[in-house]
């Protein structure tokens, strides 16, 4: 015959006064450790809940929280590809240029005045820097034109005519081109030119040495005929260049495409040592009227 056994009065137990606790703690966002003391190590399994042994205090719970959000690396923001002694080299440069070559610019200056109307300077947009991440090279959403790097004003000593507004199209200059001045002739072949560009290099735009500059709209017509051509943004532009002290001025896509391979491989093993070499390596390209026209 089956025995009957008779309900004893259930008493509690260390499991069901942990529970309620538990149920308490399921309405707070953090971790007592007044509540966690009483809580078994078995019991913490039991509820899925880290261990008494482990988890002591809640100090230690939420640091181990605040660590786990440390995962998640928030993008980094664009930086310019260059050390800082890098860019003292060239403020540093370029400052020096100033002093050393004022007389010869304010000779230009005047010539200038003397043999044609117009300004002095020469003012034109050129695309400088790509200052956006790797990851968003692709461009902004929220723009409507992607420029490919940061537009700045690049000043030159004026060596051409001065063009009615109506023919203000942006191209390239080509060898005898009816555009250029008598004077602006010998500046474009000792690169003279060129020099109003160290107020650039103060002003951050520019770099002694580095790939040269480019006009928006040929710059984005280069962009779809060459393929990587806007990797050349990824580090600041320069007045000369290891392309520069190679090659000449560009004529053709096939001018570029020479000169991309040369600015690639500047960029790989650029320093400042190298950037020493090429300004010394500018001299002779000047002197010797190397590339000019």
């Amino acid at each position: 015959m089956p025995r009957s056994v008779a309900t004893a009065p259930h008493a509690p137990t260390e499991r069901d006064s942990a529970a309620s606790r538990y149920d308490d703690r399921l309405d707070s966002n953090r971790w007592r450790s007044s509540r966690l003391a009483p809580v078994a190590a078995a019991t913490a399994r039991a509820h899925g809940l880290p261990s008494g042994s482990v988890m002591a205090t809640s100090v230690g719970f939420e640091t181990r929280r605040t660590s786990l959000a440390l995962v998640h690396a928030v993008p980094l923001r664009a930086r310019d590809r260059e050390r800082q002694a890098r860019r003292w080299l060239n403020f540093a440069v370029a400052a020096a240029g100033i002093l050393v070559t004022s007389p010869l610019m304010l000779l230009i200056t005047v010539l200038i005045r003397l043999t044609s109307r117009g300004p002095v300077l020469f003012t034109q947009a050129r695309i400088g820097l790509d200052r956006r991440a790797l990851s968003r090279a692709g461009g902004n959403t929220r723009r409507r034109l992607d420029l490919g790097g940061n537009p700045f004003t690049m000043f030159k000593f004026r060596t051409m005519h001065v063009a009615p507004d109506s023919d203000d199209q942006e191209v390239w200059a080509q060898p005898d081109d009816a555009r250029v001045t008598p004077l602006g002739r010998v500046l474009r072949k000792f690169r003279f030119d060129e020099l109003p560009q160290l107020f650039n290099v103060l002003r951050g735009d520019m770099n002694i040495v580095g790939p040269r500059p480019e006009q928006p709209a040929i710059f984005v017509y280069l962009r779809e005929q060459i393929e990587g051509y806007q990797r050349r943004q990824r580090v600041r532009p320069g007045i000369t260049g290891w392309a520069q002290v190679n090659q000449g001025y560009d004529q053709s896509v096939e001018d570029v495409r020479r000169k991309l391979a040369l600015d690639l491989e500047y960029i790989r093993r650029q320093s400042a040592v190298e950037d020493l070499k090429i300004m010394v390596r500018t001299i002779p390209v000047m002197v010797f009227r190397r590339g000019g026209w």
